[in-house]
């Protein structure tokens, strides 16, 4: 009876739990190296876009504004 509950439920082998550890620990490694990434890019990419409307809000203030005139009529 014994060998056959063998068969059944594996004795768990320390080489299989060890390896098994360290995927996990790898995969998780690599998924928060991937997420800070992402985040990286994300942030790389507000400021840029950030600066660039900072720019263009910049050069509207200098613009000639039509609708000004327009709207002084109906105050």
């Amino acid at each position: 009876m014994r060998d056959e509950l063998r068969e059944i439920i594996p004795v768990p082998q320390p080489e299989i739990e060890d390896t098994f550890a360290a995927y996990q620990v790898t995969s998780k490694f690599y998924q928060e190296v991937q997420s800070r990434e992402a985040i990286s890019r994300y942030c790389d990419w507000y400021y840029t876009t950030a600066e660039v409307h900072k720019q263009e809000l910049q050069q509207m203030r200098g613009e000639l504004n039509i609708l000004s005139w327009f709207r002084r009529g109906r105050l």
